[in-house]
């Protein structure tokens, strides 16, 4: 890790963008109508809701014994540095914001489920993609996803199933209900922000004009292509069956690109999880 590298400071300061974003939908839809989030953060609700103390500090107490594990395990500096910014600036957005916004509260509990699952994942999802966190579940989330590759929203809907069920007790079945919605939409939001502007498309082609549709993506999408050899099952005709990865937003005149070529040719598209190598992001976490 380089503090001199400018980058650093623009992650702190998109990590902190992020923090308030989130801390904001906590004071406003979550906490007013006795919803949890997840993670420390729906523990330290909780808490709040049974000692009346902000859930900001108890944020920064619980994690400290997380980040210590997390150190541990992680070995990244930079990650562990990053985070520690994270759970900082979420403790302190949240004592702030608290105070600041006792006016502006939503009361509605539908509204505030899904606009405090919006905005709430809109801010995690920014933290995640600066290669951060705000501690928590969301370390060991991220332990258990670069150790076996499980999608981060996927683990983060998973491992608060706890926090779930102990706001059965906490508060009533129906907010309990209100709480999952929520998590299941901010897992969704997560998703998408970490993925933005990264969408990878898998593109199979049959065609009987494989090298000129092979040449036309490596030369005008400046996309590598494999060949795959198959034979048909009717015809017995052998051919060259070409594998490409584009982006998203490439994936449009690809197929136009390839229709131009040939009319005929079968073209199957699917999703990508996750790609790494030229040309695409890494993955942030």
């Amino acid at each position: 890790m380089n503090l001199k590298d400018n980058n650093i400071y623009l992650k702190i300061i998109k990590i902190i963008f992020g923090s308030i974003l989130y801390a904001i939908a906590i004071n406003i839809f979550i906490s007013p109508n006795r919803l949890l989030s997840g993670g420390i953060a729906g523990i330290s609700l909780i808490l709040q809701y049974i000692l009346d103390i902000p859930s900001g500090y108890w944020v920064f107490i619980i994690n400290l014994p997380v980040f210590i594990i997390g150190y541990k395990f992680l070995k990244d500096r930079e990650f562990i540095f990053l985070s520690i910014i994270g759970m900082v600036s979420m403790s302190v957005a949240l004592v702030i914001t608290d105070k600041l916004l006792k006016g502006f509260v939503v009361n509605d509990v539908v509204i505030a489920t899904f606009f405090g699952a919006i905005l709430s994942g809109i801010g995690m999802g920014i933290i995640f993609r600066q290669g951060a966190s705000q501690g928590g579940t969301d370390i060991i989330a991220i332990i258990i996803r670069r150790n076996r590759g499980i999608k981060i929203s996927s683990l983060y809907f998973a491992l608060n199933g706890i926090i779930v069920a102990l706001g059965i007790f906490i508060t009533n079945i129906e907010l309990t209900l209100y709480t999952m919605m929520l998590m299941y939409v901010k897992s969704k939001v997560i998703d998408k922000i970490i993925n933005a502007f990264n969408q990878k498309k898998i593109l199979i082609i049959v065609t009987e004009k494989e090298n000129e549709v092979s040449n036309a993506i490596m030369d005008s999408l400046g996309r590598g292509t494999t060949f795959f050899y198959g034979e048909g099952a009717y015809t017995g005709v052998k051919r060259k069956i070409i594998y490409s990865v584009v982006s998203e937003k490439e994936l449009n005149n690809a197929q136009k690109l390839i229709e131009s070529i040939d009319k005929r040719a079968l073209v199957s598209v699917s999703d990508a999880m996750e790609v790494q190598g030229k040309g695409f992001l890494k993955s942030a976490i």
